[in-house]
């Protein structure tokens, strides 16, 4: 059978084999297959379906149809487009909402290695532009659910406005004007209100450093142990240190604008 090898993929690598996804597994693979066994059922068709594992071991998944950023730069006109951002909002909502009720597997084991509690939901954690599959000005969905598991609802939400919005750091090191400013206070209540979030948004703003922050980390964690991957992203956790930092500098009345 021929494997085709999809873009992207940091961690873990996918190919695609008679239409079907194929990637390594991980300890926590058949409890992230719950979760979209759960969605499944309720019928959210904005996920990848869970397959089972080949005859190597390595998990399967539907294959999401549509376009994906990959190795592009600059990135495509969807990934800073407002009705994107809006169905990037509803979508998380909707994932946030049908997972608030979600029993884990007994063996329950998360990438994040919290358990499921009351009041948590199961957050992507990466729903980010880089994982979004798109179709023309639609939003197919968000593949990549490795790093999937128990969350606040505002700790998944601040990772997707730090990469939407986006309230991360200009990469380039550049400062923000104020003119960016508006924009990004305008588009960060675009993502809220498609959410339909209903927390204080004032206290939002002491989310999206705290996340950034732990992204970091966990880079840099995985980085010291010899990711090789992990490694590959240090930039990245520089940046959002660096975003971390930035963010928490914005005035109070960005967040409420």
């Amino acid at each position: 059978m021929r494997e085709e090898v999809l873009p992207g993929g940091n961690t873990t690598g996918a190919v695609l084999i008679d239409g079907v996804v194929h990637k390594r597994a991980s300890r926590w693979t058949t409890t992230v297959h719950a979760v979209l066994r759960h969605l499944e059922d309720a019928g959210f068709d904005a996920a990848p379906r869970a397959l089972g594992f080949d005859d190597q071991g390595r998990e399967m998944l539907s294959y999401l149809p549509g376009e994906t950023i990959g190795g592009r730069e600059p990135w495509p006109d969807w990934a800073t487009n407002d009705a994107m951002l809006v169905q990037v909002g509803r979508w998380l909502r909707r994932v946030h909402d049908l997972t608030a009720g979600f029993t884990p597997p007994p063996d329950e084991c998360w990438f994040v290695g919290r358990t499921m509690g009351p009041g948590l939901v199961v957050g992507h954690q990466d729903a980010s532009p880089y994982n979004a599959v798109v179709d023309g000005d639609r939003l197919v969905g968000f593949c990549d659910w490795d790093t999937a598991g128990p969350s606040a609802r505002d700790w998944d939400l601040a990772f997707s406005a730090l990469t939407w919005v986006p309230l991360a750091s200009p990469r380039d090191g550049s400062a923000l004007t104020d003119d960016d400013l508006c924009e990004r206070a305008r588009r960060l209540r675009l993502l809220l209100d498609a959410y339909g979030y209903e927390g204080d948004r004032g206290g939002f703003a002491a989310a999206v450093p705290q996340r950034a922050r732990r992204q970091a980390g966990v880079i840099r964690h995985l980085a010291d142990a010899g990711d090789a991957a992990a490694t590959a992203l240090l930039p990245i956790a520089a940046l959002l240190e660096r975003s971390a930092t930035d963010v928490e500098a914005f005035p109070a009345s960005f967040w409420t604008r």
